[in-house]
This record gives C-alpha cells, structure tokens and sequence, in this order.
C-alpha cells in the first residue's frame, strides 16, 4: 500500500476523526446533562427554598469533586491557573445556578429555557475575545440566526413583554458565559474534570457555611421529587455535566461546543412537558427545526 493510500484508508481516517467524535459526543452529554438542570431545580424548589438550594447543591458538588481529586492524588493547579479557576467557580458554580433559580420562582421551565438558549451565542462572543480566536463568518451567521430564532419564539411566548425573572437569566447568560470560556481554555492545559473539580473545591469554604446558614433561615420540606431534584443538580448537572462538557470543549473548541447547547433549550422544554407537566408551546416544532439547521451548519463551519 502506497503512503498515499495509507494516509486515506479507512482506518487512518476514523483514528484521525476520532478526537473530534469523541470531543462532540462529550459535549452533546454535557448538554443532555444540562437540559435537565431547570426540572431538576423545580423539583429541589418543592423542598428546599433558592438559597439552601443552589448552597447544598455546590456544598454536595464540591465534595464529590474533592473526593476524586483525593483519590487520584491529583496535585494542586499551578498558581497561575488560580485566576481562571475562580471565574469559572464564580460564574458555572455560584452565579449561573443562583440566578436561575431565583428566576425559576417566577419564571416557567419552557420560558427560561428558551431565554438561556441564547447562551452559545454569549459563549462564542466570551471566547473570540478572550481567546483572540475569530470564528468564520458562516459561523457567525448561523450562530446570528439560531439566537434569532430561540429570541424570536421567547418574546412569541411572553407576548411581546419579558418577564421579572428575564433579569436573573439575561444576567446568568453572563457569568455562565464567561466561566464557559475561561473553563475551555484551562481544559486545554488540564483535565477537565479537574477543572471544574478544583472550581468546586474552591468554592467550598464559602458554600460550605452558606448551607448551614441557608437551611437554618429557609424552610425544608422534603419530598422524593425534592431530594431527587437536589442531587440530580448536585451530581448531575454540576459535576458530570461539567466534567464531559469541558472535556468536549478543550476537543472540538468553544466556539463550535457551545453552538451544539442550541439544542439544550428543545431537551428541555421536552423534560418540562415529560417531567413537570407543562404544556409544550406550538411555536415549539418551528423553533426546534430552525436551531437545528443552525446547528448543522455551525458544526460544518470552520472556527
């Protein structure tokens, strides 16, 4: 067999496509993980109020990660990496749960998921800047369009008018941004487990006393679709969610990682109606075949 043909068998092209299929499939667990994230929340709302919630949620979260990080005797981040690793704890594992949970006191499931379907968007603007990488302008275009469709079917749904709860989630859409993209760029340079295992430890000190202050001051009524709801959040979303999704990051880039979360707001509103009983929206099909053409077309464009 020649070099050539050597180079373009089967095989030497599936070995040379598989960091990119593992990286996708990865980040597309990330996002099923994080589609259940908003139910899940209602559910710990039947038990616990929002700021006991979202504290014992990152307390328990927390923990988990030590406990790997302990077992795997892995040692502690350079000193440089520290910075990163605060606003990825500051903006994935305090600031984007809080401020969806005070808003899903107010706010529906099926609302919020379509409001925080604009996140790709915001990720991709977070880290052409922070990481000086310009994404083509096909990409551009698409990622444009799939925000447009998921706004467009938001304001259908509210009648024109945003919600109290819009401000908590246009500011989650922020802080998740930015810990999104300076989470990538470490998972370039570490594990991403251990990303997001040292952005949990390190929030430890502080959500650590916040739960015992939280659950002293915050009703319990604990009920199995509260506890569930509690540890889906805890273990579910917030560690192995986090966990694939950096490391899917860090294979296929933020840019293009993030556009596939344009499907996270469609799981979602599908939990909502399985789980929680809301009526799905007609605009619901339209909104779904429009983000998924997006889709397509920004996993096809170059980043």
């Amino acid at each position: 067999m020649t070099a050539q043909n050597s180079a373009t068998s089967p095989k030497a092209i599936a070995v040379a496509a598989s960091p990119q299929g593992t990286g996708t499939l990865l980040a597309a667990l990330g996002v099923v993980s994080f589609s259940l994230t908003f139910p899940s929340t209602v559910w710990g709302l039947e038990s616990f109020g929002p700021w006991s919630l979202v504290a014992v949620r990152s307390t328990l979260a927390a923990l988990l990660a030590g406990a790997f990080l302990l077992v795997g005797r892995v040692p502690l981040p350079d000193r440089r990496h520290w910075a990163g690793l605060a606003v990825v704890a500051g903006g994935v594992v305090i600031g984007f749960p809080l401020l969806t949970t005070l808003a899903l006191r107010t706010s529906t499931t099926s609302h919020a998921a379509v409001v925080v379907g604009l996140l790709p968007l915001t990720t991709a603007a977070f880290a052409a800047v922070r990481t000086g990488r310009r994404p083509s302008r096909t990409f551009w275009i698409a990622a444009v369009s799939g925000a447009a469709v998921v706004l467009a079917f938001t304001v259908q749904q509210s009648g024109g008018a945003l919600s109290a709860g819009d401000l908590y989630l246009f500011g989650a859409l922020l802080v998740c941004a930015a810990g999104y993209t300076e989470g990538g760029r470490l998972a370039r340079l570490m594990p991403g487990w251990q990303v997001i295992g040292w952005a949990l430890v390190l929030c430890l000190p502080l959500m650590a006393p916040a739960s015992a202050v939280a659950l002293a001051l915050e009703p319990v009524r604990l009920t199995a679709h509260g506890v569930l709801g509690l540890v889906w959040v805890a273990a579910g979303s917030t560690f192995f969610g986090l966990y694939v999704w950096y490391r899917g990051m860090a294979a296929i880039g933020i840019p293009k990682a993030s556009q596939l979360q344009l499907a996270q707001p469609l799981l979602t509103l599908f939990w909502a109606v399985f789980l929680l009983g809301e009526d799905l929206p007609l605009a619901a099909p339209l909104a779904a075949g429009g983000v998924l053409v997006c889709i397509a077309v920004t996993q096809r464009a170059r980043s």
